[in-house]
């Protein structure tokens, strides 16, 4: 009985940090669309658990990859899930060889009002943003009046990954 439930638990936890697939679907367009090719393959980043437990953004097989086409490498890009004001919204974010942000992109939006986090726009103010860097609310990152807690929320998760980078990197886990 003690098994099944270790079983259970531990199912439950790899799929609640696995990323759902529609969400994936979505990222490969995204990707298709940036490197302008159907043709690309992800391939998993495995970061040890010890290594995770260090970083503030959370890294797994499904959410941390490099990305490829025919055996050249193209970028990175990182799957994130962050919180609005009464639910979460998913998001794409790119990278170069140096892992500095080439492209933003918020995948779903759960919420009626704060979607305008996602234009193209306002999410050009992460580009060429790299680990080591921090932006701020208001002094880097413009305010969107109506999404001030996805505003945040968004800016967090880049300055959380944009950290955990830095850290793996001073790890050499990367």
């Amino acid at each position: 009985m003690k098994r099944v439930a270790l079983l259970l638990v531990f199912s439950f936890l790899f799929m609640a940090f696995s990323v759902p697939e529609k969400i994936t679907k979505k990222a490969d367009k995204v990707i298709a669309k940036f490197y302008e090719t159907e043709d690309f393959v992800k391939k998993p980043i495995l970061i040890s658990e010890i290594a995770n437990e260090k970083t503030p953004s959370l890294f797994n097989a499904d959410n941390f990859f490099s990305i490829e086409k025919d055996g050249e490498f193209l970028g990175y890009g990182y799957i994130g899930n962050a919180p609005s004001k009464t639910a979460t919204y998913d998001y794409l974010v790119l990278f170069d060889k140096d892992f500095i942000i080439t492209k933003s992109k918020v995948l779903i939006y759960r919420e009626e009002y704060g979607g305008e986090i996602g234009s193209k726009r306002w999410l050009r103010q992460f580009n060429g943003k790299t680990s080591g860097v921090e932006v701020e609310y208001e002094k880097d990152i413009i305010p969107i009046s109506g999404a001030t807690i996805s505003v945040r929320s968004m800016t967090q998760a880049i300055n959380n990954l944009l950290k955990s980078l830095q850290t793996l990197h001073e790890l050499n886990a990367l």
